[in-house]
């Protein structure tokens, strides 16, 4: 083990896998030995026998696909198979995408955070802040869509989370018409296509807080592209932090939302080094996807 679970602040927890967490995967991913061996060979054989997508075979790349669909071969193959889809289709701003293109956006921009502590179940807890701390002059949508996607890459190689999966907190506190105008009808259905269809990641919980009354703009928006099973994760709480207490711990929560941990003073700028420090990865991911771009 290269990490403990205390390391989680601005690091990845690569090569950590705690004894709970493979009674979970074994219990929710039906993850055994044996499931797995014959999964693996099952969708290697699929992805070498489908030469319009690129990825690569290997055991450990295969299982974080494999993790997303419960080891279910043919499941974790029509993931793969969306994934690059979606990628092809949104090539200009995915293809050949690095930390350096959105660099200055993660570090000064305030959109994108992650709390430096995992939640209760230990899961890594994903910010988006939404409202007046977002600059749509300075963090484009689409750049936001990008810091997005590179923190997504960056989470499959934590073992932890392939198999806990993660929790959003959209926080909207100050939104006004600036942001509402940059959360297009292209934006979000880009957004959501990604989560549903796109991610190998399992999202557990998404929870909107601190939402105005305008956000009923941004919520007419997204609704056309939530498919049920997301429906059902997606939780709406206002001002109401005793509310989304019932789902995250307030031990576990920042003072942003009546927790008990001391307010946010991290951003970007703190966890950009985690991200770099896993360029080759991403750079990898830069390229997988369609065979032919």
């Amino acid at each position: 083990m290269s990490n403990t679970n205390c390391d989680a602040a601005f690091n990845l927890r690569v090569g950590y896998f705690t004894p709970e967490t493979m009674e979970i995967a074994k219990n929710e991913l039906r993850e055994t030995p044996e499931i797995k061996k014959a999964a693996i060979v099952e969708l290697r054989e699929l992805l070498n026998s489908c030469p319009d997508i690129k990825y690569r075979d290997d055991d450990e790349f295969l299982v974080i696909f494999l993790r997303a669909c419960h080891f279910y071969p043919k499941s974790a193959f029509e993931k793969m198979k969306t994934t690059a889809t979606f990628r092809k289709e949104n090539a200009q701003l995915l293809h050949g995408l690095d930390v350096e293109q959105v660099r200055d956006q993660f570090v000064n921009g305030n959109v994108i955070n992650v709390l430096k502590n995992v939640d209760q179940l230990g899961r890594r807890v994903l910010i988006v802040n939404c409202g007046q701390l977002w600059d749509p002059s300075f963090v484009p949508a689409d750049d936001v869509f990008r810091m997005l996607y590179l923190v997504h890459i960056c989470a499959q190689l934590e073992v932890e989370t392939q198999v806990r999966g993660v929790v959003c907190i959209m926080d909207f506190e100050g939104l006004s018409m600036k942001q509402i105008k940059a959360l297009s009808p292209t934006f979000s259905k880009r957004l959501l296509t990604f989560i549903q269809d796109a991610m190998p990641l399992r999202t557990k919980e998404v929870h909107f807080v601190k939402q105005p009354f305008i956000f009923k703009m941004v919520w007419s928006l997204f609704k056309p592209f939530v498919r049920e099973k997301l429906n059902k994760r997606m939780h709406f709480h206002g001002n109401d932090m005793k509310s989304l207490q019932k789902f995250l711990s307030p031990d576990i929560l920042p003072e942003n939302y009546k927790g008990k941990l001391p307010k946010i003073d991290y951003n970007g700028k703190d966890w950009i080094d985690a991200v770099e420090s896993h360029s080759d990865y991403i750079k990898e991911w830069s390229e997988f996807g369609p065979a032919k771009w």
